[in-house]
């Protein structure tokens, strides 16, 4: 899925870059999509490392930092990577792990 906020990124220029990263990436997943993602307030984490490491770093999201501050998940949290798997090592990934979140009162 590709998520976009700004107003000036349009289907058709999804479009364009998907025809575009065929060339040299072959045929794009089935589930490939764009979609707006209005998630509102949100904490967000860095996590460093494979993306096969993340639980103990959403963990710590949850049970830390979103208790300390009087918040509680709204939602499915998601993704941002920031590296590409194929040229970066593994432990060197970063990705932003974010979780839409409302005040537990």
């Amino acid at each position: 899925m590709i998520v976009f906020e700004p107003g000036w990124l349009t289907a058709a220029m999804f479009e364009d870059a998907v025809d575009k990263a065929k060339a040299s990436m072959g045929e794009p997943p089935s589930s490939l999509r764009l979609e707006s993602l209005h998630e509102g307030l949100c904490a967000q984490i860095m996590h460093v490392g494979p993306n096969s490491g993340e639980v103990p770093t959403l963990a710590r999201l949850h049970s830390k930092f979103l208790p300390a501050h009087d918040l509680v998940p709204n939602g499915n949290h998601h993704e941002i990577y920031l590296d590409d798997p194929k040229r970066v090592a593994p432990g060197k990934l970063r990705t932003v792990l974010r979780q839409p979140v409302r005040p537990s009162g």
